[in-house]
């Protein structure tokens, strides 16, 4: 584990005690003192170090989890997660979870996912390259080879949206979709799975896989939105209100 300085940097002002340990702590992953994925000093020694509590040193280490700087697991050290797109995104994962809590907040959140793909599937139909379609392709070949195993088909599912969010080559995409499917796997791994239902979104994302090929960006968009839209009706059913009519997003 990297040492970190035994000399605490000098309070600013008024500054709290919690913050001058944030500061310093900030500082040394960005200059990678504390190199990414390694863990914090023992909650002792930045006790010692700066002469603090316990109490104010986890307030710290909680207010640099929060900005997406470190990552806190029960049992564990917390450990260093430099800034970038995708610790960026971690550090609202906790906000969005409050959000996700009944069936408009999760509507929400797959309406924005739906809005997201369209673009994806219309940038898609009109730039992929041979590189993107074979990519798309290969997906499509596991897709339909998982048809009978759900958990496979899930994460084949899972990688076929995938390619969509790497075609563009925008780092911050990939990312989108990572966040996507954390936020919404809880709804995911309680919808009701069957080879039947399985085929039946094989065949939705072979057919927005043909009008990628046809470059048919508007057909591709209708596609796609046709297919998770049904899907829609089987995330509701997770919930206790499942009778509640959907909102048709359909324009």
């Amino acid at each position: 584990m990297p040492e970190t300085t035994t000399v605490p940097p000098e309070p600013h002002g008024d500054e709290r005690a919690s913050d001058r340990i944030i500061r310093h702590i900030e500082q040394q992953i960005l200059s990678g003192t504390l190199p990414d994925r390694s863990p914090l000093p023992a909650e002792r020694d930045l006790m010692e170090q700066f002469g603090s509590s316990r109490a104010v040193v986890r307030e710290a280490i909680s207010a640099l989890g929060h900005r997406g700087l470190v990552e806190q697991r029960p049992r564990f050290r917390p450990v260093v997660r430099k800034p970038g797109v995708e610790a960026a995104f971690a550090a609202v994962g906790n906000i969005v979870e409050h959000l996700l809590g009944d069936e408009n907040g999760v509507r929400n959140l797959y309406e924005s996912r739906l809005f997201f793909e369209k673009a994806l599937v219309r940038q898609a139909a009109l730039h992929a390259c041979k590189q993107d379609i074979d990519d798309l392709r290969t997906a499509l070949a596991h897709n339909e080879a998982a048809i009978d195993d759900s958990e496979a088909f899930y994460q084949s599912d899972m990688a076929f949206h995938g390619v969509l969010y790497r075609i563009p080559r925008n780092p911050i995409f990939p990312a989108v979709h990572s966040a996507y499917t954390s936020w919404l796997a809880p709804h995911w791994s309680r919808m009701p799975r069957s080879p039947e239902r399985n085929a039946m979104n094989f065949r939705s994302h072979a057919e927005i896989l043909e009008r990628i090929i046809e470059r048919d960006a508007d057909g591709a968009e209708i596609a796609l939105r046709r297919h998770l839209d049904t899907a829609w009706e089987y995330v509701r059913v997770t919930f206790p209100s499942s009778s509640t009519p959907g909102r048709d997003t359909r324009s």
